[in-house]
């Protein structure tokens, strides 16, 4: 008799379903291609980079990005073309890449520059043809911006037969972007400032030509003869803005020339006569005029500080100090005011002007000036605990409320002549900015901060706005100083410790697996 209690028999297998299974790994194999194909299309036409880099090395500064969102790239019907011809064995190479790229994507969607990038050794029939379209001989890597509006030649020749590139079309080369320091009979790279000069190089292309400032030679303290610091500071200042400076003998003057685009007086060690000041009370009161003034500490001659004072902005005779646990501070502290907007980026920021600073009574708001339609308004004003010392030099200087000058006072300040807060007519106002420090330019004294804001004030002064703000960074190359025998640690763990760590870590695994 059967044992009813015994187990069930088990179920036979079910054949293998070989065809469907191999249709469904097909499917699952399509469908993660096309997720992938999917997924590399939008990551290569919608995608957002971040710098990671602990200064922002890779991102472009406020000012490029300004520049290239205002009308002068907007505003374009036609692109700007960059040709980045680079071996691929530059050692600039993915740097300027990356730059060059941040350009083409910061143009807008419309892609106002198009940049195309050719490797001459591995693209040499392309190569020919730009060299032959440009006439120029490739010899190093370059960029060519070509900003073009119309079909004139890239290359023209005059009746003596020498060539010139096209206004509209400049060459970057790489060595432009280097700067190189010689030390012990060697020339070593130490600085990398691409952003500048492809910045400026764009500007220009634009442009066609630079504007001109021009220096009052007679007046100033620097003048061609001067092969100071200060003096190539400004020049290199000026020249990464796309503005040229040139000089002027005020003195043999009617009139100031149509094609300045502004004045600038430095330092001045001789007044004006009445003839002279007559020259720049006539180019002030006319359209678009622009004028940059450096005091040096207590030392405006009496008629352009009465010229100055007309216009609401007054250099007093004073040494701006302070004094902390009884030492002297000589170095004037001030913090960039809010509400301008050339200097928006620096709003806020606390800077220092090395050297002889003076103060500046800037009368804002005052009826007999909007009368006549000028605005003063300061721009660096003084922290706590500076004051106005009019005896500056005479020893035992301390705050004396009936003879100095009590904060709060101005390093900086602008006015303008004008209807400025009408758009229609803000472009014919005339600006002047007055600096109340002349040292701050020196090597010495320099902060980035002081040059950005020179920088924004030049462009506002030539009516380029859009290049206001804080302008690139140059990327230094810093020594690491190590010691003799952290050296050789480093060296015995790259060549011992970290090779036989591997070998340990191979031989486990290999022992496990036999196991």
């Amino acid at each position: 008799m059967p044992d009813s209690t015994s187990a069930p028999l088990p179920k036979p297998a079910r054949p293998l379903n070989r065809w469907g299974m191999g249709s469904l790994a097909v499917l699952q194999t399509t469908l993660l291609a096309v997720i992938l194909i999917a997924l590399n299309y939008l990551a290569v036409h919608h995608f957002h980079r971040i710098d990671a880099s602990r200064s922002a090395d890779y991102t472009l500064s406020p000012a490029t990005r300004n520049y290239l969102s205002s009308d002068a790239v907007q505003s374009r019907q036609s692109p700007i073309k960059w040709i980045m011809a680079f071996r691929r064995s530059s050692p600039f190479y993915e740097r300027v890449r990356i730059l060059a790229e941040q350009y083409e994507q910061l143009s807008s969607s419309s892609r106002k520059i198009e940049l195309e990038i050719v490797d001459p050794i591995r693209s040499p029939d392309r190569m020919q043809e730009i060299t032959a379209a440009y006439g120029i001989t490739l010899v190093r890597d370059l960029i060519i911006i070509d900003a073009r509006t119309d079909e004139s030649p890239a290359l023209t020749e005059d009746a003596n037969k020498i060539k010139a590139l096209n206004p509209h079309v400049k060459l970057v080369a790489a060595e432009d972007m280097a700067v190189y320091s010689t030390a012990d009979g060697k020339r070593k790279l130490t600085a990398f400032q691409g952003e500048d000069i492809l910045t400026a190089r764009l500007v220009e292309s634009i442009e066609g030509k630079p504007r001109k400032m021009a220096l009052l030679a007679d007046k100033s303290r620097i003048d061609s003869s001067d092969v100071s610091p200060t003096r190539k500071a400004l020049e290199d200042l000026l020249r990464f803005q796309n503005v040229e400076l040139s000089e002027l003998t005020i003195a043999n003057l009617a009139n100031i020339p149509a094609d300045i685009s502004g004045l600038i007086l430095v330092a001045p060690k001789y007044d004006l006569t009445d003839n002279e000041l007559a020259v720049l009370e006539r180019y002030w009161d006319q359209p678009r005029a622009a004028f940059l003034v450096f005091i040096d500490s207590g030392e405006a001659p009496p008629k352009l500080r009465a010229f100055l004072r007309d216009n609401g902005i007054t250099p007093r005779k004073d040494r701006v100090i302070a004094r902390d646990d009884k030492k002297l501070i000589t170095t004037a502290r001030g913090s960039f005011t809010k509400g301008i907007p050339f200097i928006r980026d620096l709003a806020g920021q606390t800077t220092e002007f090395g050297g002889a600073s003076s103060s500046l009574d800037v009368r804002e708001g005052a009826e007999d000036l909007m009368n006549r339609r000028i605005n003063p308004i300061g721009l660096v004003q003084i922290t706590d605990g500076f004051w106005g010392e009019t005896k500056f030099g005479q020893g035992n200087e301390n705050f004396d409320e009936k003879e100095d000058n009590p904060p709060p006072f101005f390093l900086a300040a602008c006015a303008t002549r004008g209807a400025e807060s009408d758009d229609r007519f803000a472009a014919d106002t005339s600006r002047m900015v007055v600096i109340a420090n002349s040292d701050f330019l020196n090597p010495d004294n320099q902060r980035a901060e002081n040059l950005d804001f020179l920088a924004s004030s030049m462009n506002w002064l030539v009516g380029r706005e859009a290049l206001a703000g804080i302008g690139p960074r140059s990327l230094w190359n810093y020594k690491l100083p190590i010691l003799d025998a952290q050296v050789s640690f480093i060296n015995r763990v790259n060549l011992f410790f970290l090779p036989a760590f591997i070998i340990l870590i191979g031989a486990f695994v290999w022992s496990s697996r036999r196991a």
